[in-house]
This record gives structure tokens, sequence and C-alpha cells, in this order.
């Protein structure tokens, strides 16, 4: 399948290998070739997920609770029918993850279930507090036993490949250049459908949940490419990561307040029924907004969350992992509270596709975080999104076996073209510009905006997209530099996107417009017309 030491031709290329990616390839025909590509063996964010995946299953629920809950989590931005679809689908979705190998935690002969922010009803299934865990490994052993599979790691996409092409949007993608970050040299993947399964952007803030290499860039793959984005302005901070000198963005599941947490100030008050009728169990904007004022009206660097009133066998039986990595840290949290703050936790919008996971640039399809689908609107509803990634997964792949061209009618990508740069040797820049990035999307794009916040964010994203635009164009391609050039552009796109929005829906809170619009619609950014 190797034509040179640097163009490989495959039927499908995949870039990212977490819930989405896999699940694309799983669910696609053996008899055709796939390319997984990942930054590192680490499979993305879906193996941190410690929650689980919302599907109804217990006689008491429905389908249209699931639907409303969900609508109203959204704030009035979601898309009935794509929420009607993926909730509908859910339940088949579950039996494909058990099918291969998921084990999701029982009691009595059936699923345990839990309770999330958001869902009037027990309908989290989980494998203990590891969901995410566990369905990443049963993804890998599948993957790994499938003939038609190849992973390809400690790559990174630089940028996607786009010829003219008869259909009727006249632009097609057929291919990838990629950084095989062993060589340092860029190799040329020519292939019939492309699937962005990269993730989200929340490493564009400065404290975030997400594992490193969130950086957004599928978003911004897209964008270059002349694909529209939606949404980028809801960035849902988590309200409870721990908060602790010796731990790098460990999160606190949301079941833990589903299973009775209480949140705290430093002398032992709760505020949440002050902020929210369901109090601990209100939507993830409204816990994480609720937070963030009372640490900024007492001055605190975090607060609380305590599940010390239950059973310690229970909470030792239903969050083991959470156990453990804080009794490793000194804290024992069926006697100790745990001290938790807000992070950038998901990015609610990102590339627009269809009901099929298939965007504006024919045969790139977007799947999971990276996408913006309509079932999360104005802010995500917990366990949603692994749920997500099932879904349009099986469904982009079932769409683009009906629809692949052959190989032989597309053109092939020219090759990657090193000849006139050079190697650099100021890289502490790389370093500084990441850091201001990520400071100043904290400060003036985090959880509370002004419009004068976001106008000195536009600012500086724009000075620094000219100087990274002038670095990448003058030095060879690395992956700090790739991931840094593709951060600043969804900045840009994170910001302009809050400016458009004058009004506070959902995740996106303004002190300038604090009032709903009447009138809800998406933010759509269009390339060329938006940049």
């Amino acid at each position: 399948m190797m034509d040179s030491p640097t163009q490989h031709v495959v039927d499908v290329l995949i870039l990212g290998a977490g819930a989405a990616g896999l699940t694309v390839a799983l669910s696609l025909p053996k008899s055709l070739q796939v390319a997984i590509l990942t930054k590192d063996p680490s499979g993305g964010s879906t193996r941190w997920a410690q929650g689980g995946v919302a599907a109804v299953i217990d006689d008491q629920d429905s389908i249209e609770s699931h639907v409303e809950d969900t609508l109203v989590a959204g704030a009035g931005l979601c898309h009935r029918d794509v929420v009607e679809a993926v909730v509908t689908d859910a339940r088949e979705s579950i039996d494909w993850l058990v099918e291969q190998g998921v084990a999701f935690t029982m009691a009595d002969q059936s699923y345990h279930l839990t309770q999330e922010g958001g869902h009037s009803h027990r309908r989290i299934l989980h494998a203990a507090d590891a969901t995410g865990w566990a369905i990443q490994d049963a993804l890998d052993r599948r993957a790994a036993d499938a003939n038609n599979i190849r992973f390809y790691h400690n790559f990174i996409a630089v940028d996607l490949c786009v010829e003219r092409s008869r259909g009727a949007r006249g632009r097609r993608t057929n291919g990838c250049y990629v950084l095989n970050k062993e060589t340092g040299e860029v190799d040329t993947f020519r292939a019939r459908a492309v699937v962005l399964a990269t993730g989200g952007a929340s490493k564009v803030y400065k404290y975030t949940s997400n594992p490193d290499g969130a950086s957004g860039d599928g978003i911004a793959m897209a964008w270059r490419a002349g694909c529209r984005v939606a949404n980028l302005e809801f960035n849902q901070f988590h309200p409870t990561c721990l908060f602790h000198p010796d731990a790098k963005s460990f999160l606190i599941s949301e079941a833990v307040r589903g299973e009775g947490g209480l949140l705290k100030l430093p002398d032992g008050t709760r505020f949440m029924p002050g902020f929210d009728p369901r109090g601990e169990l209100a939507p993830r904007d409204i816990v994480a907004r609720a937070i963030d004022h009372e640490m900024k009206r007492i001055g605190a660097d975090h607060l609380y969350l305590d599940i010390t009133h239950r059973d310690p066998d229970f909470v030792r039986a239903h969050f083991p992992t959470i156990y453990q990595k804080l009794l490793e840290l000194g804290i024992d949290i069926t006697r100790d509270w745990i001290p938790v703050v807000p992070a950038a936790h998901y990015t609610c919008g990102g590339v627009l596709v269809d009901l099929n996971g298939e965007t504006d640039l024919q045969g790139l399809y977007a799947v999971g975080e990276v996408s913006s689908t309509g079932l999360h609107g104005a802010n995500r509803m917990a366990s949603n999104s692994l749920l997500e990634c099932i879904v349009f997964g099986r469904s982009a792949a079932a769409h683009m076996t009906s629809d692949l061209p052959s190989i032989d009618s597309m053109e092939p990508p020219p090759m990657w073209d090193a000849s006139q740069v050079t190697d650099s040797d100021e890289d502490v820049i790389i370093a500084h510009n990441w850091a201001e990035i990520r400071r100043f999307m904290w400060d003036y794009v985090g959880i509370v905006r002004t419009d004068k916040r976001l106008r000195r964010a536009l600012n500086r994203a724009q000075l620094l997209a000219r100087e990274i635009h002038d670095f990448y164009a003058n030095y060879r391609v690395t992956a700090p530099l790739i991931e840094l050039r593709n951060l600043v552009v969804v900045a840009e796109l994170i910001v302009r996107s809050a400016l458009k929005r004058e009004e506070s829906r959902g995740l996106h809170y303004t002190l300038d417009h604090p009032d709903l619009s009447k009138h809800p619609a998406d933010t759509i950014l269009i390339p060329g017309r938006d940049s």
C-alpha cells in the first residue's frame, strides 16, 4: 500500500484514534484499507471520560424525556431533528459497544444507571468511574485485530489536500500532509475519504481537563480548507477539576454530584441552591458560573466537593479511580472534601457537518468533538458526547462506503515541498506564543466575558497569527509549531464567534449582553467572509 517512502495510498484516512475515529474504522467494510493517525498512542480524550454514555434503558425513562432534557440543556440552539436521531439511535449504539467488548457496570442482571446534571432520569451507562477507558480499551483491541486497519502513531496532520471535483460542491479532499514526528519528514497520504476525529480545542485555555493534544487541529485544518465552523463561542467549562499542585488536569466526574456530592464554600456552606433549584445537578454552565462567582466573591482559588456523607464502601465501589488517584495525593474522599475549580472541558461548536458527518468539503468527514452536529446547542448535556461519537461514527462510515470514488479517478496530491525552509534556532518563540494565547484566552474569553475583553483578545490573536504565519513560512514544521499554528486559528475563531453573539445563552455569558435574544440562531463563520 506504500508507493514511496513518503507517499501512502489508502481508502480512508482517519485522523485521531479516540471513540469517534475507532468507531468509524470498525464500522467500515473490511475490504477497505484504513489508516489511523495519532499524535501519540494515548487515544485522545476518550480514555479520560469518567462518567458514561447516555441512553434510554429504564422502563420509567423515555426517548421524549431524553430529547427534552437535551433541548433544555442546549438553551434553544439544539437542532431537534438531530437530537431525536441521536437519542433514538442510542440503544442500538450501546448494543454495538457491547458487541465490541465494552463491559458496562451491571446491577441485578441489568445495566446500572446513574444520573448526571441536566438529566431527569437515571440513564447514564458506565463502567465504574472509568467508562472512557473501558470503551477505548475495547475498541483498541478490536482495531488491532482488524487486518484492514493500520495505525500510524506519532504522526501529526499539517494540512488537508484539496482537488477540484466534478461534484456539486466543486471541491474534494484527496488526502493530507502529515508530519512523521520520528523522522521529521512530511509524508503525503492519498485517500478516497478523510475523517477528522481530532477532538476539541480546550488547550486554547490556561486551565483545562483535556490532554495536551486537544489543540483544535481538525477545526483549524478544515477552516483553512474552506469549511464553515459553527458555535465556537460555546466552550464548556467543567465545574469540578481537581485543584492540587501535583495533579495535572484531573477531572472529578459529574457522577460524584449525581450520587449526592455537595458543593461547599470553605466554611462548609452550600451555595448551589441559591443559584438554581436543581442545586448540584444543574447543567454544567450554571454550576461553573456559580463556582466562578463564589470564588471571585470571597477571593478563593478553589472551592470544595463533599461526598463524605455517603457510605465509604459505596464511594470506593462507585468511584475507584477517583478514590485511588486522590488517595495518592493525600485526599481520602470518604473523609475529606475535594478541592475543585472550573476548567475548560469541551468544545461544543466545531466544523459544521450534516447528519452523515460530512463537511462542506466533499469526502471530508468530522466526527466527535471536532464537529458541530446540532446535538449540543449552547451547552452539551453530560454523557451525550460519547454517544455522539458512536452514532455519528457509524453514520459517517455508512455514508462514505456508498460515496467513495475510485482512487484512480482522483488527482494525486503534490508532494510536500520543504526546499525553501530551514531549521529554526528560535523555538523558544513557540513556547512563549503558546503560553500567551492560553493566558489571554483564559483572562478575556473565559466563563464570564465582556465586549472589551473580547476585542482585546481579538487584537492579540491577530497579532500572534501574523507572527506565527511568518515563522511557519520560513522554518521546517515541527509538532509544537503545527499545534501553535492551529491553536491561534481556533483562538481567533472562538473570539469572532463570541463577538457575533450579542446575548447570553448557555455557555456564552457576557456582562454587556446579559439577556437572551428572542430569535436564537447558530453562529456560523464562513472562510473568506469572516476571516
